[in-house]
């Protein structure tokens, strides 16, 4: 039971630290990349498809992505998706192509992004703290089923905290790294 117990519970925090890399990659890379466009979604016959299903994503050069759409049909709706995402990017289309240049990214723009990941970053700390109150709550109701003794009850509490404080580590140290490179100009 122990070390199922502390198996899933490294598991689901390590879960969420994924999930907070995935947003950093994902939302506020500082390079450019078609995986941007990731959570883009085109209503393609009744269907919500992505974005690169339905077209082939290139970076033309260092500020641009060039979109090919494969049915020229839905080029303005994948205009209009890109557009309304949060990703605040403007689409351009010419000869059935759509390109979207990123801007260079100005100062208040990085501080803007870097207070957007710190949200994010807190939401998963309150996220491990959550997970790691739950555990502690079986522990204690295991406890007092007697299915572990008093001395057990706190070994585990006290890995159960030096798991949540590595966790804590991580975050802040992929905050620091991710800062590191958004504000360098």
């Amino acid at each position: 039971m122990h070390t199922d117990f502390m198996k899933e519970l490294n598991d689901r925090m390590n879960q969420i630290f994924v999930l907070f890399k995935k947003y950093i990659n994902k939302n506020y890379a500082i390079r450019i990349s078609p995986d941007l466009l990731e959570g883009i979604k085109i209503n393609y016959y009744g269907s919500q498809i992505p974005l690169k299903q339905l077209s082939n994503i290139t970076v033309e050069n260092s500020n641009t992505l060039k979109i090919n759409v494969f049915d020229n049909k839905i080029l303005r709706d994948i205009e209009k998706e890109i557009f309304r995402s949060k990703l605040e990017l403007t689409p351009l289309v010419s000869d059935n192509i759509i390109r979207i240049v990123f801007p260079a990214l100005t100062e208040d723009r990085r501080k803007k992004i870097f207070k957007l990941i710190c949200e994010e970053s807190e939401t998963c700390r309150i996220n491990i703290r959550n997970i790691r109150r739950d555990a502690n709550h079986k522990l204690k109701k295991f406890s007092q089923d007697k299915y572990i003794g008093n001395d057990t009850e706190y070994d585990m509490q006290h890995q159960v905290q030096k798991m949540t404080d590595n966790y804590m580590k991580k975050i802040n140290s992929l905050l620091l790294k991710t800062k590191k490179e958004i504000m360098k100009i």
